[in-house]
């Protein structure tokens, strides 16, 4: 990994702030680091307020989706809320018509079949729309850029109303309303909601003109929270409101589905990081191996024992995916080994038998191997079907767009994409992906970094800076766990390889005459050479804590160790 030790912010603002807040100098300087510079900003983050949700209404677009929607309230209109698979897709979905149907019975779901319709607004989706009654259509983290599809809609009398959180093309869908903070001509000021949390502040929007407050849809916030976290969006600003809050709800008042799905796993007190890693892939797994719909029957159901029977089933359907994600990786593995591409800028791998479902867990993971953008397809019908993941710093979507004569369609994000191309372009697309990315991409990019947010000695640990530490969180995109390094570092003979195959390293640890710290550095048990020879090294980590038998003691989370 390539080291990256943030600079240390300007000493005097780091001594006003810890003055003004009367804490310790390591904390004021990653507030600082973070931009938060004044008590005001400090209280604004550590105490998200729904004082600091913003206006829904200087959205652009916002009071024409909301006069639509009151008209068809109005009139009786049928209303289909139709979203994506994912869990950004599947959480709004829930989101706004489980609070339409408090108003209306006339609301129904609609989320597109993976394989036979693929990502975003579908045609078939809007003929099952015009075959039942339906006048509007809401859709929710898709459609800035179906402008085709709309277009078909509107030719059948059905209105779309957009909520979207992707980066628009030239032209805007001529829909009744497109919400989209990223639209260039939509002065909101917060610009990196998920598409659940565009679809709150449509539902904020709407409660107002019915005396519905925001503290009224805290219990939605769990939804938005979940979003948040599955979509890698900023916690910042406003997202770090909607997911505190959510996190609250999750944890104190969990909806029916959740419960039913903590109930599974057992556990208790959730943050951000387990609602990514236990709450979402769950989520996700019904759209990838099954359905989406059976996600957001599972999230909007109020009848307990239904719920533990959806969730049993999505419960399987998780661990079929893991089964078949891990198979898969494997076989991809050996594909790159068996052709020798082990030294390319890129990955691009291909299979007619791959499970659609599971390649961009396919290429999250391949990435994680050799650290490059990466691209993983399987047969789709009558074409090829995509999964891109990118590195840090290099932005995937951009590359794609540069190769855009060999693809049939492609849409997403500068880390992760989605595509289809024409098979019997798939060799001159991945010789011109190739030599896109080799003639774009900074070399240093190709191996991981690791941002280290200061170096401080082990006598500056305890357990009081942990506390603190936590309430930084939710941590996320621009609010990362803090990293720290201390050097000068000896283990003091007890350190060791553990694990079934002695993958990981446990060390206990000396600086100086401080404390003895234990230390463990999972997937880092080849650095036992280096750590345990009895010469001095450096460390970078973060704080946790260790619970065995009943104790809890601080350990480090080690993340690299280097001579």
């Amino acid at each position: 990994m390539r080291w990256n030790l943030k600079p240390k912010p300007s000493p005097e603002k780091v001594t006003k702030l810890a003055t003004e807040l009367t804490i310790d100098p390591i904390l004021a300087s990653l507030l600082v680091q973070r931009g938060i510079e004044t008590y005001e900003a400090a209280k604004n983050f550590f105490r998200p307020s729904l004082e600091n949700l913003h206006d829904p209404f200087l959205m652009k677009d916002m009071e024409l989706a909301v006069d639509r929607i009151e008209k068809a309230l109005q009139f009786g209109e049928n209303i289909l809320v139709y979203g994506d698979y994912d869990v950004d897709g599947t959480t709004s979905v829930a989101l706004v018509a489980s609070f339409l149907k408090t108003i209306t019975p006339n609301i129904a779901t609609y989320i597109p079949d993976r394989y036979e319709e693929g990502y975003g607004i579908s045609y078939q989706g809007i003929d099952f729309a015009e075959d039942n009654d339906f006048s509007l259509i809401i859709a929710l983290d898709c459609g800035v850029k179906a402008i085709d599809k709309v277009a078909y809609a509107s030719e059948k009398g059905i209105d779309f109303i957009i909520c979207d959180h992707h980066l628009p093309g030239e032209d805007i869908p001529k829909a009744i309303a497109v919400l989209d903070p990223k639209r260039p001509d939509c002065g909101y000021p917060y610009k990196e909601l998920c598409g659940c949390g565009v679809g709150f502040k449509l539902i904020q929007a709407l409660g107002m003109g019915v005396g519905i407050t925001s503290q009224d849809l805290i219990p939605y916030m769990d939804l938005v929270a979940t979003a948040i976290g599955a979509d890698i969006v900023p916690i910042t600003g406003e997202n770090r409101v909607l997911a505190q809050l959510g996190l609250q709800v999750i944890n104190n008042h969990p909806r029916t589905g959740f419960q039913a799905i903590l109930k599974q796993v057992k556990k208790k007190k959730l943050t951000i990081t387990d609602v990514v890693f236990i709450i979402a892939p769950r989520i996700n797994a019904a759209g990838r191996m099954k359905h989406g719909n059976h996600a957001v029957t599972l999230l909007t159901e109020t009848d307990m024992n239904k719920a533990a029977v959806w969730a049993a089933e999505i419960e399987q359907y998780n661990t079929d995916r893991k089964e078949t994600d891990k198979r898969i990786t494997k076989e991809a593995l050996q594909q790159i080994e068996d052709n020798q591409e082990q030294d390319r800028f890129t990955t691009v791998v291909y299979h007619e038998a791959w499970h659609k479902g599971v390649i961009g867990i396919v290429a999250s993971r391949l990435t994680e191997t050799y650290y490059r953008p990466t691209l993983v397809f399987t047969k789709s019908g009558d074409t090829l079907a995509g999964s891109a993941r990118s590195v840090k710093g290099f932005d995937v979507y951009k590359a794609l767009e540069q190769c855009s004569e060999y693809i049939v369609q492609f849409g997403g994000h500068k880390y992760a994409a989605g595509l289809t191309l024409d098979a019997s372009n798939f060799e001159v697309f991945k010789q011109a992906f190739e030599a896109t990315v080799k003639a774009t991409i900074d070399p240093k990019l190709l191996d991981p970094e690791l941002v280290l947010d200061a170096e401080i000695n082990f006598s500056e640990i305890n357990p009081k800076l942990y506390r603190i530490l936590k309430q930084l969180a939710p941590f996320g995109p621009e609010n990362r766990t803090p990293v720290f390094m201390s050097t000068h570092v000896k283990d003091t003979g007890y350190g060791k390889r553990v694990g079934e195959d002695g993958d990981h390293l446990r060390l206990v640890m000396r600086q100086g005459d401080a404390p003895t710290l234990q230390g463990i550095g999972f997937g880092l048990g080849d650095k036992s050479d280096i750590a345990c020879n009895g010469s001095p090294f450096k460390i970078a980590y973060t704080l946790d804590e260790n619970e065995w038998q009943g104790n809890v003691s601080l350990q480090l989370r080690i993340k690299d160790i280097k001579v």
